[in-house]
């Protein structure tokens, strides 16, 4: 009798809608309380808040915090914490913004605007988050100082070498080619942000069908064909509906008039054009894609995930542990700093209040996007999210005109209120993570 093997295995027994997608229900739960917070502020505020120009500036508020909570998924999963992140901030920003204004032109000679002078800031203040970073990661991994000690000390000792560094002054205005990373003052314009929707809408398919073709593989089921073409559907109506919003905030007449001037020719009669996609918000979309790569896809994320669900195995598994804290540490750092490039580029210069709270901001959007506190669990998109919902809340609530405490306060009781749903729904499934 010959065997035989099924060239692909048979789809899954037929299930209910959300269980044949395979989505997280606490996505879908997220995903929710965001629709409502947004409805809810657009009554308040009389249709304002969800108008084009509204949705932009949220989107480059978010990103600064929202580049940072990617990392800090990674610090959390493995049960440590992080609480020095805005003052690293800080200390990046004031190299950054140094370099620009007197070591590029008073050591190097290259002078403001010189287009050497963005490229050298940046690697500069990379370099200082990546080294701040495997230090703390040092201290914390190889001589097993507790990480909320350790960032603790970081929280304190950064934020006034950031003060000293400078003076306790502002430091600006930043190179033209710096501030490119705002959002307001560099954008991609309608025509490049269609072309990236596209890229983006084909990247989403290809990952679908790739997720399909190792499922089959693997001998593993897979979800209808309905389902895919589902998702698919769903990615492709959120890229091309977040373009064409981003497309529809005009950039003002007289703005655009002192840009052709700028180029040295003259604005055609009745010509109108959108921002298009902010640079900064494109920068947080490569780095959540290379996270979550890292995250499901390399050795490096297989240890912290297994790290963060036991450490014990892990370590007699054979993965060194202090040496990965090093390195998720120092991951950390560079998200710091290219968070500085981001937050002191849209402000157009370094302030000494700059990254102030954002420590907490961060660590409440990993937490509300559904990272465990105990380890072994979180996704990128989940932090991404919860930054956006934090932003929202904020941007709401400024716009119907509540003062920054309540604000505060009530930013406080959504991220209880978060965790506690999430034991909730860890009981309800029985997972103990």
């Amino acid at each position: 009798m010959t065997e035989t093997s099924p060239a692909a295995p048979p789809p899954a027994k037929p299930r209910g809608f959300f269980a044949a997608l395979e989505i997280d229900t606490r996505l879908i739960g997220m995903i929710g309380a965001f629709v409502v917070i947004c409805l809810i502020f657009n009554f308040l505020t009389d249709g304002r808040f969800m108008t084009p120009r509204n949705i932009f500036n949220l989107t480059i508020q978010t990103a600064s915090v929202a580049i940072m909570a990617t990392g800090m998924v990674f610090v959390i999963v493995t049960r440590h914490i992080d609480l020095s992140v805005g003052s690293l901030l800080a200390t990046c920003s004031a190299m950054m913004a140094m370099t620009q204004t007197l070591v590029t032109p008073e050591w190097l000679g290259l002078g403001l605007n010189h287009p050497a002078t963005m490229p050298i800031a940046i690697l500069v203040g990379v370099l200082t988050g990546l080294v701040i970073g495997a230090f703390h990661g040092w201290l914390i991994g190889y001589l097993a100082i507790p990480a909320f000690i350790v960032t603790l000390g970081g929280f304190l000792v950064w934020r006034n070498v950031a003060w000293h560094l400078t003076d306790g002054q502002t430091i600006g205005p930043l190179d033209e080619n710096f501030q490119l990373f705002g959002g307001i003052n560099g954008t991609l314009g309608e025509t490049w942000s269609w072309v990236v929707a596209a890229l983006a809408v084909l990247g989403a398919f290809y990952a679908i069908f790739q997720s399909r073709r190792n499922r089959v593989l693997h001998e593993f089921p897979v979800k209808p064909l309905w389902a895919e073409f589902v998702l698919g559907g769903v990615a492709t109506a959120a890229i091309v509906g977040l373009v064409a919003v981003l497309n529809a905030y005009e950039i003002p007449t007289a703005r655009l008039e002192r840009l052709f001037e700028a180029r040295g020719e003259t604005m055609p009669e009745g010509l109108v054009q959108g921002y298009g996609l902010p640079i900064s918000v494109l920068l947080l979309l490569l780095i959540a894609f290379i996270m979550t790569l890292i995250a499901r896809r390399t050795r490096l994320g297989r240890y912290i995930f297994a790290t963060g669900g036991n450490p014990e195995a892990a370590e007699l598994a054979g993965i060194n542990t202090r040496l990965l804290t090093v390195k998720i540490f120092a991951i950390m750092g560079v998200l710091c700093a290219i968070s500085a490039v981001v937050a002191s580029s849209r402000q157009t210069f370094h302030s000494n209040d700059i990254g102030t709270l954002d420590e907490l901001r961060v660590i409440a959007a990993a937490v509300i996007g559904g990272t465990a506190l105990s380890g072994g669990m979180g996704t990128i998109y989940g932090a991404i999210l919860g930054a956006l919902i934090m932003q929202s809340l904020q941007s709401g609530m400024a716009m119907v005109g509540v003062d920054a405490p309540y604000q505060n306060i009530v930013v406080g009781i959504v991220l209880v209120f978060a965790v506690f749903v999430d034991i909730l729904y860890r009981r309800r499934t029985g997972d103990k993570t």
